[in-house]
């Protein structure tokens, strides 16, 4: 039976006396792609955050590979994030820094390492993403596509046991677009690596999905993988997905 690795367990959270999170449960097993799918403001990069502690939850646990985060000191949510990787938005690279060293960066601050051996890192994971020679280059000679693929290159630097993307193809044209979805699905067959994506892109979560998790109104409202939530009998679920909910 496949090993559940994050595990959320009644989470609430509000800010500013909204509710973002009302009691929301779900489980991720080792090796799955789980996306999380909902509308804009449904408190799905929320999660994420709550994933790694940089956001508390007002009720609730939330355990990653055994630790139960929000009951973690900072000194232990650093160790913690040694073996989670993750991809934001905008790729946030460091503008100031090339290619090499916004790579470079989480090894020096986490693992020692010789520079040798931060060198032949960097190129490895650059090779993974299918930028093998561009160490030199600065962000701002990238486009938007290659920019993602350095922030992965970035996010698996460290050999995590877990990748957070968050809206991994949002604007990217449709070609770059699936670019990143094979490549998701490509690092986790070649690493063996656990993946939550978080997304509205309804064509990603088709593509790269093992299972899917839908947010509506702070909770969980399905569960399981694209053949079962397009025929839900749950009504919010078929009316997001055939496009009938704005967000």
């Amino acid at each position: 039976m496949p090993k559940v690795i994050i595990e959320f367990k009644d989470v609430y959270k509000s800010f500013n006396g909204i509710l973002v999170h009302n009691g929301i449960n779900l489980s991720i097993v080792e090796g799955e792609i789980m996306s999380l799918l909902g509308g804009s403001g449904s408190g799905k990069s929320v999660l994420l955050k709550e994933l790694i502690g940089l956001v508390i939850p007002d009720r609730g646990d939330i355990i990653v590979l055994g630790n139960t985060v929000t009951q973690m000191n900072e000194e232990s949510l650093i160790e913690l994030r040694e073996h989670v990787g993750m991809l934001f938005q905008g790729a946030a690279l460091f503008d100031s820094l090339t290619v090499f060293e916004n790579i470079a960066y989480p090894l020096r601050e986490h693992l020692k390492l010789t520079e040798k051996e931060i060198r032949e890192r960097v190129a490895e994971k650059l090779y993974l993403v299918g930028l093998g020679g561009i160490e030199n280059k600065m962000p701002n000679e990238l486009s938007g596509g290659m920019r993602k693929r350095v922030g992965l290159a970035r996010a698996i630097a460290t050999d995590p046991n877990i990748i957070l993307y968050d809206e991994p193809t949002t604007g990217l044209d449709p070609i770059t677009a699936q670019r990143i979805n094979e490549l998701i699905i490509d690092l986790q067959k070649k690493l063996g690596i656990t993946s939550v994506v978080v997304t509205h892109d309804l064509h990603c979560v088709k593509t790269v999905s093992n299972r899917i998790a839908m947010l509506y109104e702070g909770k969980i409202v399905a569960v399981g993988t694209w053949n079962e939530l397009i025929t839900s009998d749950i009504q919010v679920v078929r009316d997001f997905i055939s496009g009938n909910i704005c967000e």
